[in-house]
């Protein structure tokens, strides 16, 4: 790889080839990047959604009965 490279300037190396590889495959790395934040925007979501149902249900069934329930009650 490095003969190939050995009689170019160094903007062939470090702007050219780079700009080439994200015109080729930028497609495929958006696509990836994209869905890689959509997957942790889920897992976010999902984890506040469960989080905020728990504090509801925690918050909710204790008041009807007029004393908490012990960790061992189910």
């Amino acid at each position: 790889m490095r003969a190939m490279f050995a009689g170019m300037p160094w903007w062939v190396k470090w702007v050219a080839v780079p700009l080439l590889a994200i015109f080729v495959f930028g497609g495929v790395i958006t696509s990836i990047l994209g869905a890689l934040i959509s997957f942790a925007f889920k897992a976010l979501l999902f984890v506040a959604l469960v989080g905020g149902l728990v504090f509801v249900v925690k918050k909710f069934s204790g008041s009807g009965s007029g004393a908490k329930a012990s960790s061992t009650d189910w």
